[in-house]
């Protein structure tokens, strides 16, 4: 096929969330809280086994209580929240305030990190006349994270989930982010790295391919290795 568009997933595709320690550990150094070394490893196990950090690893358990809202999480920012504060208050955490520090910690663009091929690869697309588009489950504004790692001024369209009130896979995602970047979606490649979701742009005629959910230091070159970009 002719690429004439691509649509990226964000999270474990473009970028990759901070380790859940460094996560912690900033929200503590932020609000002034020490705690012994053992206390910390255990707060570190237990928001990673409850699976608190959105992008982070996914909970052993969801709580019967957040099942609801953890299914529908991506539909709004209200959801959201629920879903992953309630998640995070599993663990008993030195201070009521730190829930909300931690949830409000994940959106920082400082929490995140591009992965080392992904700025190559946009400009390539830019400079062969490849429209852009970012299509994620999500359920706050991530143009501030691409702003700040200057990834932004690549990207044609954002489609967020809690803004158009749906969630991969839902085909309509994929065709709102087609007409948004102007491409038929038979031109056009979704690229991420969960099958279910990001597979359902295929529903609509996309082409998908993957990467691996890897921490950015295991995956240096998952995104040009797919081929996305032209040759000379």
């Amino acid at each position: 096929m002719v690429i004439r568009g691509v649509l990226f997933d964000f999270s474990g595709t473009l970028f990759r969330i901070e380790p859940v320690r460094s996560w912690l550990a900033a929200v503590l150094r932020e609000e002034d809280v020490d705690v012994p070394p053992e206390d910390f490893e255990r707060y570190v196990t237990g928001l990673t086994e409850s699976g608190a950090l959105p992008g982070g690893p996914a909970p052993l358990r969801v709580p019967e209580r957040l099942a609801d809202a953890m299914a529908r999480r991506d539909l709004s920012a209200a959801l959201h929240r629920e879903a992953y504060t309630g998640l995070a208050r599993t663990v008993a955490l030195p201070g009521p305030r730190l829930y909300d520090a931690l949830y409000a910690r994940h959106m920082r663009p400082e929490a995140w990190q591009p992965y080392p091929d992904a700025k190559e690869v946009l400009e390539g697309l830019r400079r062969a006349g490849i429209a852009i588009g970012v299509v994620s489950n999500i359920g706050w504004d991530l143009r501030p994270v691409f702003r700040a790692h200057g990834l932004d001024p690549l990207v044609d369209a954002y489609v967020l989930s809690y803004e158009h009130g749906l969630q991969k896979p839902a085909a309509g995602l994929f065709r709102i982010a087609c007409s948004l970047i102007g491409r038929d979606p038979a031109d056009v490649v979704m690229v991420g790295d969960d099958r279910r979701a990001d597979g359902g742009a295929a529903a609509i005629g996309c082409e998908v391919r993957f990467v691996d959910h890897l921490p950015v230091s295991e995956r240096a070159a998952g995104l040009r290795s797919l081929g996305l970009v032209p040759g000379p």
